[in-house]
């Protein structure tokens, strides 16, 4: 891995080939479950997406992916300049907003509106031209880490989900000869599956970004040449999505009503491939949520273990495998014991006030969209206060490194700032919750969103927790980790 401060020079030198000009700044991006580093490159009125992945062969199926869908007018990144060793690269950006951040904002407010189906019918329709229509010249040559979607492929998603989850739960008890067996004719049942179609692989709607009411598609450095279920498995089951089921059949029928008018197929077929991809997908998840969760500390991973529980036990209970896969079966049958362990946190139901309490870059992106319809709440301006970003030894730190919480903290001038934000706040949040609101934003903006805004959003974030033990606060900065 490459220091932060050679990262930085080698960005610079890729926004100065293809601009022309020297940047303005550059903030690393919150990390996925991926082990590439993402940065946000700014100039006066532009801004990049600066990558950088030590697998080169993983690099170059995104270049040529990229290209590919480029040719097709398929609205995906381009790759505008990258390193001699190809091991970083600018990429086109198309903003902070996720169509997922869009569920969220809706699951809070208890619906799943007309608009929020008709983006996902967008997105359907986009998956059907990449799966039938670059599929064509795709060079699956190239693809990382493998070419095809094989049956060895299906049958490692299922030893994932073995050893990263259940095994690490000993109170699910099974077989583990008997296991192997199951996973042996779930894997030779599923791979006789047609399979001649672009796989996405990871199509669902943290890889959808919405900007301008536009739909653009990322991280599809992983697809390869498969089945068509695949994908609209894991955009529709995505778990912590929570798509009731009745928009699932409508958006299944909808997918099925549009890809005829591109390929014939027997659709009883589809259908029963369908449901063993459900289980594959789900099954798949719950072993990334443990690796990731569990074993790194991601906290993100494990507090998305609850929904993907929920999702696998009410499919099973909906469509069980008929004495199938026993030792499969007895596994499921014991999933209840962990509801416990993991709850469902109902908070994020619309039961509460939420409060979102948010850092963000003026120059950059600016104030964070409100999806909730309350149309935003306070933002702060934090660009009067002293800037620990002029001096060489904060540069690449953020308002989370104790050595710029100690700056701001010496500073009169940033605590009299605190003082009025915690009055100012205190006042709305305790109307906001006498009077049965569901959302109220709190967001703090500085010119890079880096330090100060991080800063002031952190302590405003301990504060409020203290201050109203019951009310559910969240806590993002739009452009660090």
């Amino acid at each position: 891995m490459l220091s932060l401060i050679a990262l930085q020079k080698i960005f610079s030198n890729l926004y100065k080939d293809y601009t022309g000009k020297e940047y303005l700044s550059i903030v690393p991006i919150a990390e996925s479950g991926s082990a590439r580093k993402y940065f946000r490159i700014c100039g006066l009125n532009d801004s990049y997406i600066g990558t950088y992945n030590d697998n080169i062969l993983e690099n170059r199926s995104f270049f040529s992916l990229s290209e590919t869908f480029a040719d097709f007018n398929l609205p995906v990144p381009k790759v505008l300049a990258k390193s001699e060793n190809e091991l970083c690269y600018l990429q086109t950006d198309f903003g902070d907003i996720s169509l997922f951040d869009i569920v969220q904002q809706e699951i809070i407010n208890g619906t799943f509106s007309d608009r929020l189906i008709q983006l996902y019918k967008e997105s359907i329709l986009y998956l059907i031209q990449f799966q039938v229509i670059a599929t064509q010249k795709i060079d699956y040559s190239k693809c990382f880490p493998s070419a095809i979607f094989t049956k060895q492929a299906i049958f490692d998603d299922l030893e994932y989900f073995k050893y990263y989850f259940v095994k690490l739960h000993p109170q699910i008890q099974f077989n583990e000869a008997l296991l192997s067996t199951d996973f042996e004719n779930f894997a030779n049942f599923t791979a006789n599956t047609p399979g001649n179609h672009f796989m996405f692989r990871d199509f669902q709607s943290r890889n959808i970004m919405v900007k301008d009411d536009k739909l653009y598609f990322i991280d599809f450095q992983g697809g390869r040449k498969g089945p068509l279920q695949y994908d609209l498995v894991s955009l529709l089951f995505q778990v912590k999505a929570q798509m009731p089921d009745p928009v699932r059949e409508e958006l299944l029928g909808f997918y099925l009503k549009e890809i005829n008018k591109y390929i014939k197929f027997d659709e009883n077929e589809f259908l029963t491939y369908y449901k063993s991809f459900i289980y594959l997908r789900l099954f798949q998840v719950l072993g990334a949520y443990g690796f990731r969760g569990l074993i790194q500390k991601k906290s993100h991973f494990i507090d998305s273990i609850p929904f993907g529980l929920e999702t696998l036990q009410v499919f099973y209970h909906k469509n069980g495998f008929s004495g199938k896969y026993p030792e499969i079966e007895r596994i499921m049958t014991q999933l209840s014991a962990l509801n416990n362990v993991y709850p469902i946190n109902n908070s994020t139901k619309n039961t509460a006030l939420i409060v979102q309490i948010s850092s963000f870059s003026y120059l950059k992106k600016g104030i964070p969209f409100d999806t909730s319809g309350n149309g935003g709440g306070h933002v702060f301006d934090c660009r009067a206060l002293p800037n620990p970003g002029r001096e060489v030894k904060y540069k690449l730190q953020t308002g989370k490194d104790q050595d710029v919480i100690d700056f701001l903290n010496a500073k009169d001038e940033v605590s009299d700032f605190f003082e009025n934000i915690k009055k100012i706040c205190h006042q709305s949040i305790s109307n906001y919750a006498e009077r049965g609101f569901n959302s109220l934003m709190i967001n703090f903006g500085c010119t890079g969103g880096q330090h100060r805004s991080v800063f002031l959003a952190e302590k405003t974030f301990e504060w409020a927790k203290k201050q109203f033990p019951e009310i559910n606060f969240q806590l993002q900065h739009t452009e660090i980790t």
